[in-house]
């Protein structure tokens, strides 16, 4: 394939932007979790050994001021967009929040439109249900969990390939890696460019090093050489997590030199957010969630030989909502023009032909309900300004804080008393990005849609209920462990928003735990006029579950409310309900 586009050509040292009639490159991007600014050698952590990161760095651009969402699925969101996460309608990383609107375009599918190959390895999380899932939203090729984390870091459970769940044999980390490489030398002789996308778990938690029999020296290999540079055990774990994707990221660059593709594809790492680690942290403040530097800036090494000059570093205001534009470019084809796109192409910026970019950057998070008084921020070239606010703190103005990055990068001295003219323009321009961003949006969890003709059992997770009652709690433990409990008192409920894609009988299954001395309660479903009654049998213990069928409903097609409700009781909790499965039985 070949295409007219804007191609980088280094002449007599300089890096003009020429146009030629070649081929455009392939694109990989590698992508950690929860690994901080200050997480590698080129950032100048002087404990932390991450010598394939730093090469990226080396033969490529460092990106100084790069900045992501202070959490995971809202950066993930904007890079897949280009457009800041509240305007896609994703607005969490659990509770249902965590899905990109279907009216959202992606990058997978420009790029794939455009005749690219499109893969992505590890974690999505922009949504575990049908068409919300990656191969139906751009990627030829899928490989990873739909999750904020998982749990096994090794024989992985929550894993899915194209839709389909699987299991899996190894290390997680060695896994992604794998399946990009093959993916690439599966795609390479056909001379077709390729997107792959590895998006690391690591070192998000559990912070899980290899422990079957015959991978575990070798996590404890790392574990100890840390221990004994005198890191805590919780770090020590976080730095030999964020080794072992170092290593992989070596396996992968000697992939692309094997294929002589090297100097024909843009590679990009970065990571999703500020990082969780505590050792060394270079002086910043803050971290993940928060929206202080140290919450919001990633690292981020763009390489590309022959056109990017290498060891170069820049200043400028570079944001994770850039990539789509950059890529598009890259590609020789426009961004979406039917609706607002935040990001900017970072070619002039890679190419050395600015040190200017983003006039502003904005930062904000609120797990709930998004606003522009709690957890906030605003950036341009020299100042920033943020307030941080608990659910039990009223917002106060007096309680800003403005800091000059310039003199105090480290965000140690609220210099807001001093610069009242900065403090109003910043909070002015916050508040017109907020209002702007959030205009026409109502953020709350997408119905779950039931009777996909490709995937007919659908699983209704505990996080994505509304629950009501005195008792009854939700348990937030790994997404696929989570459940309801409490419940005791008749009419206790939790209630899902369904959307019946196609009509016909279904199926209903439960998973569950209940005490010996508490069986006997009876739970009552009930959907579109029908209800179903099962009366509780034990479990050797309520975190031991077993599945049930219960019965068949017959659903018609839309909208409508699932209820699992508390009938009757025994003296103790009806349940730890963990899961109901609809399975599509086919038409009336």
């Amino acid at each position: 394939m070949r295409v007219l586009f804007l191609a980088l050509a280094l002449f007599a040292g300089n890096l003009s932007v020429v146009a030629l009639d070649v081929r455009p490159p392939n694109i990989v991007l590698l992508c950690t979790d929860d690994q901080g600014y200050w997480d590698t050698g080129a950032t100048g952590n002087p404990h932390i050994e991450t010598p394939q990161m730093d090469r990226i760095a080396s033969e490529g651009m460092q990106l100084n001021r790069y900045y992501a969402a202070p959490v995971c699925a809202p950066t993930r969101a904007g890079l897949m967009t280009g457009r800041y996460y509240l305007r896609t309608g994703l607005y969490n990383t659990r509770f249902g929040g965590d899905s990109l609107g279907l009216q959202e375009v992606t990058l997978a599918q420009l790029l794939q439109k455009a005749g690219y190959r499109t893969g992505l390895f590890g974690k999505w999380h922009l949504g575990k249900y049908p068409d919300y899932q990656p191969q139906r939203r751009g990627f030829d090729e899928f490989f990873g969990h739909y999750h904020g984390h998982i749990e096994r870091y090794e024989f992985p459970d929550q894993l899915h390939h194209n839709g389909q769940p699987v299991e899996a044999r190894g290390y997680v980390t060695d896994l992604f890696t794998d399946a990009a490489i093959d993916f690439m030398e599966t795609v390479a002789p056909t001379q077709q460019p390729f997107f792959c996308a590895v998006m690391y778990n690591a070192p998000h938690s559990p912070w899980v090093l290899d422990t079957s029999h015959y991978g575990q020296p070798e996590g404890d290999r790392l574990l100890d050489k840390y221990l004994k540079k005198g890191l805590p055990l919780r770090e020590a774990r976080i730095y030999a997590l964020i080794e072992r994707v170092d290593v992989n990221l070596g396996r992968l660059l000697s992939s692309l030199v094997r294929q002589k593709l090297a100097d024909e594809t843009l590679v990009v790492f970065t990571s999703d957010n500020g990082g969780v680690s505590k050792f060394w942290k270079g002086g910043m403040n803050g971290q993940k969630a928060s929206t202080y530097e140290g919450g919001v800036r990633a690292p981020c090494f763009v390489r590309w030989p022959k056109h990017i000059e290498p060891a170069t570093k820049s200043d400028a205001l570079t944001s994770h909502i850039d990539w789509l534009p950059t890529f598009c470019e890259l590609a020789g084809i426009k961004v979406p023009d039917d609706r607002a796109v935040d990001g900017r192409s970072l070619l002039p910026v890679l190419t050395g032909q600015t040190e200017h970019h983003h006039n502003y950057v904005y930062h904000t998070w609120d797990r709930y309900t998004p606003n522009p008084d709690r957890r906030w921020g605003i950036s341009d070239e020299r100042w920033k300004l943020l307030g941080l606010f608990g659910n039990s703190a009223t917002p106060d103005p007096t309680k800003w804080r403005l800091f000059d990055l310039q003199q105090d990068p480290g965000e140690t001295k609220n210099v807001a008393a001093r610069h009242p003219q900065i403090v109003q323009r910043l909070r002015e321009e916050f508040v017109r990005w907020f209002n702007d961003v959030t205009a026409g949006q109502t953020y709350e969890p997408v119905p779950i849609p039931v009777g996909d003709a490709e995937q007919p059992v659908t699983s209704l997770s505990p996080s994505w209920a509304q629950w009501h009652g005195k008792n009854i709690h939700y348990t937030f433990e790994g997404y696929d462990w989570d459940t309801i409990d409490g419940w005791k008192t008749p009419g206790e409920r939790a209630e899902w928003q369904l959307d019946i894609q196609h009509s016909g009988r279904y199926q209903v299954q439960i998973s569950y735990g209940c005490r010996p001395q508490d069986a006997g309660g009876v739970l009552q479903l009930k959907v579109a006029g029908q209800s179903l009654d099962f009366r509780v049998t034990p479990t050797a213990t309520a975190d031991q579950f077993r599945s049930e069928t219960i019965g068949v409903f017959d659903l018609p097609v839309g909208r409508t409310i699932l209820t699992a409700r508390v009938k009757t009781s025994s003296a103790g909790e009806l349940m730890n309900l963990r899961e109901i499965r609809l399975e599509s039985l086919g038409a009336h």
